[in-house]
């Protein structure tokens, strides 16, 4: 099988099921739509797995011990392909790629458009419970792929980066308080992250994501780092980003940690 790229549609998913280059396919949807149905051979991630669900800020990455109990469950292996989706347009499903970046595994896709562009096309699914072959993981964090606070004030004294707020204007504004602190990081540029999803074509990435970023001045001249409120939101910006070719971080700690950090600046 030829080297899957990291943006697949339904179709081209469609034909590996079952045979014997299978991805492992990986589904972050609600365990309500997993049950009611899913893509034949794709086993079910709660998403809270991925974060350490710790205040004051529970979307950080796990530890690496939760890590491993996931990855084990999933059987992941460096040659593993993992061909990932979700119910919802790609924020989670973009936060799985984000955290096996971290762990230094690149091998992956994301399926366009998730389970809706999946129903769209009348593709089977089924409400079976999928179990992966699993085996022992031990994985590790690469501190160099984690953005933390003192990365993102650096880069702001330089001039040397930009910031995507995937959250909503409300958030970004300062009318919707949801820390100690309302508003936004000096300088970040709003850019919800529903904006990139086409409503028209089963919550696929907009085919022209990179003239609508730039218009509202994201362009990928400067690193950028995306975040929202814990990283969930800015999964999907962040896969947005790397599907764009820019050189992107996520921000794992978000605004649960920014706005909550007695030392940061924050604009309204």
């Amino acid at each position: 099988m030829s080297p899957l790229p990291l943006i697949i549609e339904p179709a081209e998913l469609l034909p590996l099921l079952g045979g014997p280059q299978a991805p492992l396919i990986v589904d972050l949807s609600s365990e309500e739509n997993y049950r009611r149905g899913h893509i034949p051979g794709a086993a079910h991630v709660p998403p809270q797995m991925l974060l350490c669900n710790r205040p004051p800020a529970p979307g950080r990455i796990a530890p690496v011990e939760q890590l491993n109990r996931l990855f084990t469950y999933l059987g992941l292996t460096p040659e593993t392909h993992v061909v990932v989706y979700d119910d919802e347009g790609g924020g989670w499903a973009g936060r799985f790629i984000w955290t096996l970046d971290t762990i230094g595994h690149t091998r992956y896709s994301y399926l366009n458009g998730g389970l809706h562009a999946w129903l769209g096309e009348d593709y089977p699914v089924t409400g079976a419970i999928e179990d992966p072959n699993s085996k022992p993981v031990e994985v590790a964090i690469n501190p160099a792929e984690l953005v933390e606070i003192p990365d993102i004030l650096a880069g702001l004294d330089a001039q040397s980066l930009q910031v995507w707020d995937a959250r909503n204007p409300s958030e970004y504004h300062g009318e919707k308080v949801t820390a100690q602190k309302a508003g936004h990081i000096p300088g970040a540029v709003n850019v919800e992250w529903t904006e990139l999803m086409d409503r028209d074509r089963g919550l696929r990435i907009r085919t022209d994501a990179r003239d609508y970023l730039a218009a509202r001045g994201i362009t990928g001249d400067k690193p950028i780092v995306t975040h929202c409120q814990s990283h969930h939101r800015s999964g999907f910006t962040y896969l947005v980003g790397k599907h764009l070719g820019f050189d992107i971080k996520g921000y794992h700690g978000s605004w649960a940690e920014w706005g909550n950090h007695p030392d940061t600046p924050v604009e309204v």
